[in-house]
């Protein structure tokens, strides 16, 4: 990487660490800007990943998507494209040198905007990933910085964030995957059709569905709908309702004074032997083993 680059991480620790005082994720005064710092390794943290650009300016972390890893570090940004269920694991920090990292989110129609404001074309291509990793370039990473930098002057973000954050993403288009970014905005590209499924499950993950009701809504064939959602998510529509409802259930139990059983049922489980299964499965302990370690682990 060019001295120009560490000198912009350096500047971006030296940020992020004025806002943070504790280690976790946080909010900034920008609503789309978030913080993460973790003096330790961590476990397997499981969430969803809206479509959002990550940047790591200290340590490194580990994205689980389905089966596929992705590692990335100072040298690299993960964008995901679509709501995604993953499982994240910070890989290397220290208290002497924390995991500090930015993730900006940003919407469908703000690719749009930038697309229909801009030079760039764009056509629809085959479906790809919905999530990866590029290596990091000083002009995005320059963008990121005055963005953060905002934060030091409050009165300045309600204008010129929404501005920075469309140069952001015009650089992002423009980089390594900006193809694949840009098929999220592309009405009729197959990637948007399936992110419209994806918002589907993701409203609606208690509820069972009918797949040809799912193919109806991406205006495909049941055929072509498994083969493009597996494309982009890594896996079957099934497969990600479990993961949404499984992870709903987990937050449940964690922050509520409630059982398996009655967790099982408001995510949509009729078996509470199946969901004990599938818990464990996924989590690597039965419910209310699993809760009791959190809760000794983080509370």
């Amino acid at each position: 990487m060019s001295d120009q680059i560490y000198k912009h991480q350096a500047e971006l620790i030296q940020l992020i660490e004025s806002q943070l005082e504790q280690d976790g994720s946080h909010p900034t005064s920008i609503p789309t800007l978030v913080f993460s710092r973790y003096s330790n390794v961590t476990g397997p943290n499981y969430g969803i990943y809206k479509p959002s650009l990550c940047i790591i300016v200290q340590g490194k972390k580990e994205v689980v998507l389905a089966q596929e890893h992705y590692v990335y570090s100072p040298a690299d940004y993960l964008i995901a494209s679509v709501n995604l269920p993953i499982t994240g694991i910070v890989t290397e920090a220290s208290l002497e040198n924390p995991y500090l990292a930015i993730k900006l989110e940003f919407t469908p129609n703000q690719i749009l905007e930038v697309l229909k404001d801009t030079e760039l074309t764009f056509h629809k291509d085959n479906t790809k990933r919905g999530m990866y990793v590029s290596r990091i370039e000083l002009s995005l990473l320059d963008a990121v910085t005055r963005l953060t930098r905002l934060l030091n002057t409050p009165k300045d973000i309600p204008v010129l964030a929404p501005l920075i954050t469309k140069e952001i993403i015009y650089r992002l288009l423009q980089g390594q995957h900006g193809l694949t970014l840009g098929q999220i905005a592309i009405e009729g590209s197959s990637t948007n059709q399936i992110s419209d499924v994806v918002d589907r499950i993701m409203n609606y993950y208690n509820q069972s569905f009918r797949i040809e009701d799912l193919a109806e809504i991406a205006n495909m064939s049941v055929s072509s709908l498994h083969r493009h959602f597996k494309e982009v998510t890594a896996m079957s529509p099934i497969q990600f309702q479990k993961q949404l409802r499984l992870q709903e259930a987990r937050r449940i139990l964690l922050s509520e004074s409630t059982d398996a059983i009655d967790a099982a049922i408001r995510v949509g489980y009729e078996s509470p032997s199946q969901f004990s299964r599938e818990y464990s499965r996924l989590f690597g302990l039965p419910p209310k083993e699993d809760i009791n370690r959190l809760k000794a682990t983080y509370l």
